[in-house]
């Protein structure tokens, strides 16, 4: 798929934006491949891309230092934003690594460019206010999945927004993100197996 053809399917609707629209945006954008095991971007580095996931999944975890700990606390996958938002809107060090679990691909663009397009462009503009919202509600939602549901409600849930996501990678980083030890999330499994299993025996 063409670059073109990509941020159409992404953003055109993601912000109403027109082909004139993404058109001028284009000789802004650039893709990066990044190796299984290597970063988008790093703890206590300023995040200076707005990435889209072409290809690949990628972590977003907190190391901390006291006791080498590593918590994941989001994903990324095919035809998402990627990005440190609060350090990329504040140009202030991240606090979090993201990193990838697949060798990846990402089309990103810089900061100083999309700034060029929110002066220039007013359509730009707007997709920098839905920007900020749909990062807003991604936060404020993990902060309510952690605080108001069990654990087979998240779950559920991470399966909902990366589909396939088990296959992909290792369960140990997706108990982490669950806050929870690797005996908890095979409990899990086999109880949403089971119920499934059940539902299929009743509906035949």
């Amino acid at each position: 798929m063409s670059t073109t053809d990509f941020l159409q399917k992404i953003i055109k609707p993601f912000a109403g934006l027109t082909e004139e629209d993404i058109s001028v945006s284009l000789p802004f954008w650039r893709t990066r491949k990044i190796p299984k095991g290597d970063f988008f971007n790093m703890q206590n580095i300023v995040c200076k891309d707005l990435g889209i996931v072409v290809k690949g999944i990628f972590r977003v975890y907190y190391y901390d230092n006291e006791t080498s700990e590593e918590k994941n606390m989001f994903f990324f996958s095919e035809e998402q934003f990627i990005v440190s938002f609060r350090s990329f809107l504040y140009q202030c060090p991240c606090v979090y690594f993201i990193e990838a679990l697949e060798d990846a691909e990402v089309l990103y663009v810089s900061y100083e460019d999309l700034q060029h397009l929110y002066t220039h462009h007013k359509s730009w503009e707007r997709f920098g206010r839905m920007l900020a919202e749909h990062f807003f509600h991604q936060s404020q939602g993990r902060t309510e999945y952690l605080l108001l549901f069990n654990n087979e409600k998240r779950y559920l849930n991470l399966l909902a927004e990366h589909p396939k996501i088990v296959e992909r990678i290792a369960g140990f980083h997706i108990a982490s993100y669950l806050g929870i030890k690797n005996q908890s999330l095979s409990r899990i499994k086999k109880r949403i197996a089971s119920n499934n299993s059940d539902l299929n025996l009743r509906s035949e």
